[in-house]
């Protein structure tokens, strides 16, 4: 449920914390598409998250300050000090929020992981044959994506499900992917 890491180490790593949607009202709240476990603890107020506009945005922002965040019918709405009416709280639209924590910290459920943990890993298949290497975690609507570099150099793409991923060992740095043709290895007809 989160990002890339920017940093390596025993230094704080960013995770992807939440996506801005629409606004709601006239004083600048947004609606945010929640990313992680743990929203009342990411977005107390005073909290700083780092601001990742979409490529079309015409927002300049690049960190926000949480004032408040409040529930409304199953949707998360946030108060940001920089998003003061609605022309504001749209022109954020699409934009990704990130928060930094501590290196060492883990998801509080064990069958969740942050992308920096998955990140680098080293995937097999059932057989133990290498597929490649964890390059990155693509977050969809439906679901998220392990992208595996292979040693050929392509990359592919493996939803992150416990059928297809049936196995994450962060300790002996692996992660184990039913394959299925044309998933990571080649179609044998390619």
């Amino acid at each position: 449920m989160s990002d890339k890491p920017r940093q390596q180490g025993d230094d704080p790593v960013e995770v992807v914390v939440a996506r801005v949607g629409k606004p709601h009202g006239i004083r600048g709240e947004v609606t945010v598409d929640v990313r992680t476990d743990s929203p009342e603890r990411r977005f107390t107020p005073g909290a700083r998250l780092r601001a990742l506009p979409p490529r079309d945005s015409s927002s300049t922002l690049r960190e926000v300050t949480v004032v408040k965040a409040r529930w409304h019918q199953g949707t998360l709405l946030l108060t940001l000090q920089e998003v003061a009416d609605r022309t504001a709280a749209e022109a954020l639209r699409g934009t990704v929020l990130h928060a930094t924590i501590p290196a060492g910290e883990t998801p509080e459920d064990p069958e969740e992981y942050y992308d920096h943990q998955l990140v680098g890993l080293v995937a097999l298949d059932l057989e133990g044959t290498e597929l490649g290497l964890v390059t990155a975690v693509v977050h969809g609507a439906a679901q998220d994506l392990l992208s595996i570099r292979t040693p050929d150099g392509r990359d592919a793409l493996v939803p992150f499900v416990a059928a297809l991923v049936p196995e994450v060992d962060l300790e002996a740095g692996r992660v184990v992917v039913a394959d299925r043709p044309g998933l990571v290895a080649p179609h044998p007809e390619d």
